[in-house]
Order: C-alpha cells, then structure tokens, then sequence
C-alpha cells in the first residue's frame, strides 16, 4: 500500500518535472558552440561573414582572428544573400511575420492575416533575446539575425530566411557588434 507521503512526493514529482525539464537549455552541438577561430587574409577587422552552407557566423575581430558561431538559415529559395548593414538592434523585439510568411504558411500564421498585430518580445516570441536588423541602402530587408525558440534549428536551413543563433549567443554577439557593423551573407 502506498503512503500519504509518497502519493504526495510522486504527485509533485510529475507536476515539477516536465517544468524542470523545459527549463533545461538546449545543449549545442560542440561544433556550433562559439569558438575563436583563424580566417583568411584580407578580412576586414569589425564586420560580419555568414557562411549559410556550413551554418556558421563569423564577427571579425583582428586580423586573422574570428568569433565563430553555429546558425540556423533559410530554407532554399528564402535565404539572404548580399551585404548589408545593421541599422537597428533590439533586446526582446517583437515579431509579427512578413506578409510572404502569412501567404506562405496560412495556417501557421493565419491570425496575422488583416491585421497588425505584433507578438510581444519575451522567451516565447520567436525572435528570442535579441535581434539585429539587416538594412541595404537604408531599407530594411526584413531580414534578421536573432535568437531562437527553435534551438534544435542550429546547424540547419530551416527558417524563412533569417539567421538563426541560440540566445545565449546572440546575446554575446548583441554586445559585440556596434550599429554599422557590415554583414555578408555569402
């Protein structure tokens, strides 16, 4: 027979535990964890190399030195190309999808449809805990690079086109990189 305390105990357990296991952050694989790296000659110091195919953002720090980050990117067809500039940066922006994105995915987007909602910033808005805003010629592209709710998308091309990093490191980046900063996307 089973006790009062144990009933008790076992109930608990099964209410705390799937909360304590969400609360676990993603462990990245050891490949797409920041890492300083060397770069070929003739990088400018100060600006921003994505490389989509092998998944990885590299911030120019010195000569021949890099920070290099693991990213999710654009499914094929929707990716960024091209250099641009980051004109705005944001701690937990809000998101409200393109109107390609609602035409694209009706039933994942629908409720945007007709109006302008935005969803709030905070740990469930898909743009995560920063986000940096690509801009060409001083348009926005509505492109970003920006932390994720999806962190199993590092190390693939998954997303409508912009790039993906784990919160943690587009936090670091967000430190790093200054208003200005030039961004290729090869």
């Amino acid at each position: 027979m089973i006790s009062r305390r144990t009933f008790i105990q076992t109930s608990a357990a099964s209410v705390l535990l799937p909360q304590f296991a969400q609360a676990q952050e993603f462990e990245v694989a050891e490949q797409y964890k920041p890492q300083y790296v060397r770069v070929k000659d003739g990088i400018a110091p100060g600006q921003l190399l994505v490389m989509p195919r092998a998944h990885f953002l590299y911030w120019i720090e010195a000569p021949n030195k890099a920070v290099r980050y693991g990213v999710g990117v654009g499914k094929a067809g929707l990716e960024f190309q091209g250099t641009a500039t980051i004109d705005v940066k944001k701690e937990w922006p809000t998101w409200r999808p393109t109107n390609e994105m609602i035409e694209r995915d009706p039933h994942l987007y629908g409720k945007f449809k007709g109006n302008l909602d935005a969803q709030p910033g905070g740990p469930g808005n898909p743009l995560g805990a920063r986000a940096l805003y690509l801009f060409q010629n001083g348009r926005d592209t509505f492109f970003r690079i920006h932390g994720t709710t999806q962190p199993k998308s590092i190390g693939q091309s998954v997303s409508n086109g912009c790039i993906r990093m784990i919160n943690s490191h587009v936090t670091d980046l967000y430190e790093r990189v200054p208003i200005g900063t030039v961004v290729t996307v090869l």
